[in-house]
């Protein structure tokens, strides 16, 4: 395969996403990004070391374009912190497969980072410290990963959630999955989020 002269990281990273896009997070190798820019496997080699490296810069390459400002505080705490995380929810929920690598190369991630001490500043100010803010920043994170993660890999109305609707011996289960079609994944990500945050709430 004829070796490309020059590659930046924004290109390797815009390969490996497609390939993450195509194939999910399993296809993701350092042949299957060398096939996708048109070059050999050990030409790859020259400027990443290994998968890990090629997973690091598709995290930069998404969460890149999450909008880290505070939104001001001018708004409720809850309020900024909602537009916060939907931020990272538009940006990420096109890319659904990249949210274990999230998980993974978040303390790594400068872009994670910035989201992260934005978040940090806003439960300050709400009057959150030590072991409160930890917990709280924390929670955060595990919501929207996970949320993310339900939202498109299996949400709360779908066949699954029909099979445990049939169990009559899960009589509060199968009731709470037979409702689960009146509500939309917005619903759903919004309203858990409410419940979360009022839980912080330290007043």
């Amino acid at each position: 395969m004829p070796r490309p002269r020059s590659l930046t990281p924004g290109q390797l990273a815009t390969a490996a996403l497609a390939v993450i896009d195509r194939d999910g997070l399993a296809g993701l190798s350092m042949r299957a990004v060398a096939q996708e820019i048109g070059m050999s496997t050990m030409g790859l080699y020259r400027y990443v070391d290994d998968r890990g490296e090629l997973e690091q810069l598709v995290i930069e390459l998404v969460l890149g374009t999450v909008d880290t400002t505070p939104p001001g505080t001018a708004r409720p705490w809850h309020e900024q912190i909602e537009i916060m995380v939907e931020r990272v929810r538009g940006v990420v929920g096109a890319h659904p497969w990249i949210v274990p690598l999230l998980i993974t190369h978040r303390h790594q991630s400068a872009s994670v980072l910035r989201w992260s001490e934005t978040l940090a500043a806003i439960l300050t100010e709400a009057g959150l410290d030590g072991g409160k803010r930890v917990i709280a920043l924390r929670c955060l994170l595990a919501y929207v990963v996970g949320a993310i993660q339900l939202e498109h890999l299996g949400p709360l109305a779908g066949p699954g959630t029909q099979v445990i609707a049939d169990h009559a011996e899960l009589p509060y289960l199968s009731e709470t999955a037979r409702h689960s079609d009146g509500v939309t994944t917005d619903e759903e990500f919004r309203g858990g989020l409410a419940l979360l945050l009022r839980g912080m709430d330290p007043r």
